[in-house]
């Protein structure tokens, strides 16, 4: 590894010059050279070099400029941060030093959307249009961001409403061959009212190819809505309305089965196309009051999620040649059906930003209402039908296995966090948040298709399930700046994520199957970290170089397992495991105009406790070894109003780890991205290219075998109009 890691920080080292652009490419607006980039990362307005934090900022100027459509691409340019995108919509998981997610688990990450916590992880994975700021925070931050925020905090910012009427479309094409439309309307309504509607579309064949239906095995049909009504009532009082909408059609569960992650050889070869269906539902109520005491802010929101998901299943090969045919005589398919309700609310109060002691506190409550349906049918050869709540009667699609069950979780935490200006060179920052999270869980299976083991109780249809889980999340930060352009930083923080249930019966197959780990419940997660870091800049902006240092311990890692037995995903812990790292970033500006940047993440995991001894000094699963990032972008003037943009971004992901057998690891990937196009402040013109070298390996490995191929090489144009 250390040979393989060396060569590729050579390679990069030596071409930084040339090809080079962020993995903190966010820090610099190549227009602008002018001013400073405000991140709200620790819960207060500051600059990003003054923010005693890991963090990262892309601007809108950095969005367009990098063409920013999905969190795989801001997160591309983020160091020690990974997004495996594998099986359908809803499962896109994001890894932030060594602090994985895995399917149906709570995310790794506390999600904001315009002060608004995500509270479904299925949501994650969706269009971003008309953004005017994202924000990535490294470590533990739930004295800040509360629940999930166990690896750290994404803060996404959607553009406001404009006093003037204005709007924007972009529309393109790519080798999809597919096109898209992106568009927003803002401006004012009446006196002290104003609007903005925002909106995408996306259509595509697809990329990957399914050589038995002799078709693109990953279509899209891709909708999303947004409208946003502010209203100043009176000085100080803002309301603000938000609601959003979301449909998404395509593909799922295209698996290959092999041995080693880096075997890339076989086709996608399902007999059955199947469908993913995802539509989402989101509105929120934002009042906040300001005036000399400080600030009174309560958000309330409402989502609602469905996601059906159908096709082939295990060994997912047309029926004469899949395994269960050759044992049985017959082949299975699949579907799976996800339905989240979910409310949520908080309250905090803010102290006045100009005082040299600053404090938050507040409340927040959240409610979810959750079924989940998962089953294999026959494969009688006529297509695959969805199963949402009660088992198939379809003559068609007979029945062979199903689970189902229902959960009712509420969720309440009390937080309050303070800043104390010491002086000019010393702040100290503290944060404490008690979350309690109470789950029920409610199996709806008949009796009948119930896992019945000899050993274990049999289930029943209707037993009820009941856990709580609750821990306090502190967070202490000592910033100290000797001089105007250095900021040293420390601190200890500890993050939680809350337990659940796996569905009924499947400790019991587990068992019975010889895997360890596993049970009708999985725990909590609690990481503890330590950190220290230092951000520096020269006078003039020239060069700017950030650095920091973590260690982690993590009790209760999640880790997945797919129980073929009876068809479920499945969440285990790994009692105790320690992870180190450290993030290096510098960002060059030798001329008005051009950006050079260059990062390098580096994260060693080691296992420290587990059932089965064997595992113990593995690494934890999904864990990538390093990430290397460098780039450039380039804005030069061609005439008074004409600009070449040109931009180039690399990132090579190093060797990953994928379950707790280490049984498999993937060789380092390589990525190149590009855009080239001409701008003015009305209109622009771009050619673009992701993976640009067409790199071809999987996005995700799960136990068992099984392997989600990764998008090849994407290409178009696009043109924008400003109005």
């Amino acid at each position: 590894m250390q040979m393989n890691f060396a060569r590729h920080a050579a390679r990069l080292l030596a071409t930084s010059a040339l090809v080079a652009l962020p993995a903190f490419a966010q820090t610099a607006e190549a227009p602008k050279d002018e001013g400073e980039i405000i991140v709200t990362a620790t819960r207060r307005a500051d600059t990003l070099q003054n923010t005693p934090a890991a963090a990262a900022a892309f601007t809108s100027a950095t969005i367009q400029s990098a063409g920013i459509e999905r969190p795989g691409d801001f997160i591309g340019l983020t160091s020690n941060v990974n997004l495996v995108e594998t099986q359908n919509a809803g499962n896109a998981f994001v890894i932030i030093r060594g602090i994985t997610q895995a399917r149906n688990s709570e995310p790794s990450v506390a999600v904001i959307v315009d002060g608004i916590q995500q509270v479904n992880p299925a949501q994650f994975n969706q269009e971003l249009f008309d953004i005017e700021q994202i924000e990535v925070l490294k470590g533990p931050q739930g004295g800040l961001y509360g629940r999930n925020a166990i690896g750290g905090a994404i803060i996404i910012r959607s553009k406001a409403p404009t006093d003037e009427l204005s709007g924007k479309i972009t529309a393109g094409v790519d080798n999809g061959f597919g096109y898209y439309v992106r568009g927003n309307v803002s401006g004012p309504v009446a006196e002290n009212l104003k609007f903005r509607l925002s909106g995408s579309w996306y259509d595509t064949d697809g990329f990957i190819r399914n050589t038995f239906l002799n078709e693109k095995a990953d279509p899209i049909k891709d909708l999303n809505l947004r409208g946003n009504l502010l209203w100043n009532p009176t000085a100080g009082l803002d309301v603000d309305l938000r609601v959003a909408y979301s449909n998404l059609q395509t593909q799922a569960l295209y698996f290959n089965i092999v041995n080693d992650v880096n075997d890339t050889s076989l086709p996608v070869r399902v007999n059955n196309r199947g469908q993913n269906d995802r539509e989402m539902w989101n509105a929120a109520l934002k009042v906040k009051y300001s005036g000399d005491f400080g600030t009174v802010q309560n958000v309330f929101s409402y989502d609602r999620l469905t996601e059906v998901l159908t096709g082939d299943a295990f060994n997912f090969l047309p029926i004469r040649e899949s395994l269960f045919f050759q044992f049985f005589g017959f082949d299975l398919n699949q579907s799976q059906f996800l339905e989240v309700d979910a409310w949520s609310n908080e309250l905090r109060y803010e102290s006045p930003a100009d005082k040299p002691l600053q404090f938050v506190v507040g409340s927040y409550m959240v409610g979810t209402k959750r079924f989940i349906s998962t089953g294999n049918m026959i494969d009688t050869g006529q297509g695959v039908f969805p199963v949402f709540r009660t088992p198939s009667t379809d003559p068609r699609n007979p029945q062979f296995s199903f689970l189902s069950d229902s959960q009712d979780n509420f969720a309440w935490a009390l937080f309050a966090n303070t800043s104390w200006k010491v002086n000019e060179q010393l702040r100290v920052d503290a944060s404490l948040r008690y979350d309690r999270d109470t789950r029920e869980n409610t199996t709806l299976t008949p009796t009948a298709f119930l896992p019945n083991v000899p050993g274990f109780p049999q289930g029943r249809s209707g037993d009820v399930r009941k856990r709580s889980f609750q821990s306090w999340q502190p967070k202490f930060t000592l910033t100290y700046k000797p001089v105007d352009n250095i900021t040293l930083y420390g601190g200890w923080s500890r993050g939680f994520r809350s337990g659940g249930f796996n569905q009924t019966g499947v400790g019991a197959v587990a068992a019975g199957n010889g895997i360890v780990g596993v049970g009708d419940i999985f725990n909590a997660e609690v990481a503890e970290t330590w950190e220290v870091g230092a951000k520096t800049q020269t006078d003039d902006k020239l060069l700017t170089f950030n650095a920091a240092a973590f260690s982690t311990r993590t009790e209760n890692s999640y880790f997945f397992v797919f129980l073929a037995a009876n068809s479920t995903q499945n969440l285990g812990n790994v009692p105790l495991a320690q992870i180190k790292g450290f993030e290096l970033e510098a960002n060059l500006r030798p001329m008005k105009g051009l950006d050079i940047n260059f990062g390098l993440g580096y994260t060693d995991s080691n296992i420290k406790r587990f059932a089965d001894a064997r595992r113990i000094g593995n690494e934890l699963p999904l864990i990538s070894r390093y990430t290397l990032n460098a780039g450039i972008n380039y804005v030069r003037p061609l005439t008074e109003d004409l600009n070449l943009n040109a931009r180039v971004d690399y990132r090579c992901t190093g060797r990953t780890w994928w379950d707790v057998e280490n049984s498999t690891s993937r060789n380092p990937v390589d990525i190149i991205d590009a855009r080239l196009g001409v701008s003015t402040n009305k209109w622009s013109v771009t050619a673009f290219s992701q993976n640009l070298t067409n790199s071809i390996y999987n996005a995700e490995f799960s136990p068992g075998g099984f392997v989600f191929k990764a998008r090849p090489r994407r290409y178009g144009i696009e043109a924008s109009f400003n109005f």
